[in-house]
């Protein structure tokens, strides 16, 4: 079997590709701190340093880099540093294990955030946008930096810029679904902020598409090509779980709750950004899911629900 490294892989979505890789054939190993209670080859890595793990690359076809600490939490000194260097370190380790091993994988797809243009209401970004201004733009660029420095001479490296992902089994859609059960699944302050977003199926077919397709190269914008506002997702959420009340909470209640009732940064709701990629326009990647309706269609009809 083919094999498929996955850094930073026992999360909600190195979980959710591992199980759409095997379902395609191919062998997907986990490389994490912890090992899932899941029947998946799996190394253990501490995200910064080399070790025996680099020899899963050995002769593996791929490797797809999930690897860096959540921002679903409160933005402290500590954390915002946990953030940076999650992604930084462990990022430029990939590059000198990559190049530790006689026959590595011949394409790298680097996951990289949406967030890196900013906040914008008024802006629709496609990859020829100039990025934003603040700490997740920052990051990001940081990231896609120390990629680009990192990637091995002869590996063909694939970004994604990935916007807001929905699905059944993790992810923020998680309290979101919470927030609508509690009865204040309305607008969250202005509801004009953007919310793009991609369902977890088509995520894994675009990374899909980027190990297998040799013309996937350099930066995509992995997000469905029909963002919609906060306002209009929260609806869209409201009728797919058939709940009929909605509050709306101003901004002071809104910080208060994310805080010290979901512990994460209220920025994550009040802020947000509309983005569509042109490039896999040109490319002619199908979405499976090109509207909300229809992935929440999709997620909230299954049994697992």
């Amino acid at each position: 079997m083919k094999r498929i490294v996955i850094t930073g892989g026992t999360g909600f979505l190195g979980i959710s590709l591992a199980k759409f890789l095997k379902e395609k054939g191919y062998q997907p190993i986990l490389v994490a701190r912890h090992k899932p209670n899941l029947d998946f080859e799996f190394a253990q890595w501490d995200g910064v340093t080399l070790g025996d793990w680099c020899e899963v690359l050995e002769g593996a076809i791929a490797i797809v880099n999930l690897a860096g600490r959540s921002v679903d939490c409160i933005k402290t000194p500590d954390h915002c540093d946990e953030i940076l260097r999650s992604r930084v370190d462990s990022t430029k380790v990939i590059g000198e294990a990559l190049k530790s091993v006689k026959n590595p994988p011949k394409v790298w797809v680097q996951m990289s955030t949406a967030h890196i243009y900013g906040d914008s209401v008024a802006q629709v970004c496609d990859e020829g946008s100039s990025t934003g201004y603040g700490l997740a733009p920052f990051v990001g660029k940081a990231w896609e930096k120390i990629f680009l420095a990192a990637l091995p001479e002869n590996t063909r490296g694939v970004r994604l810029r990935t916007s807001f992902v929905i699905g059944r089994n993790g992810g923020a859609l998680s309290s979101l679904k919470r927030i609508v059960n509690l009865g204040l699944g309305g607008k969250v302050g202005s509801g004009k902020q953007g919310m793009s977003w991609i369902h977890e199926s088509d995520l894994n077919n675009l990374i899909y598409e980027a190990i297998t397709n040799d013309k996937y190269d350099g930066f995509y914008i992995a997000s469905a090509p029909n963002p919609v506002s906060n306002q209009e997702f929260m609806k869209e959420l409201r009728g797919a779980m058939r709940s009929f009340i909605a509050f709306s909470l101003p901004l002071f209640m809104i910080k208060f709750g994310a805080k010290y009732v979901f512990k994460t940064d209220p920025e994550l709701a009040i802020y947000g950004r509309y983005v569509k990629s042109k490039r896999l326009e040109e490319e002619r990647f199908t979405f499976n899911y090109p509207d909300l309706s229809q992935a929440f269609d999709n997620l909230f009809s299954s049994k697992e629900n």
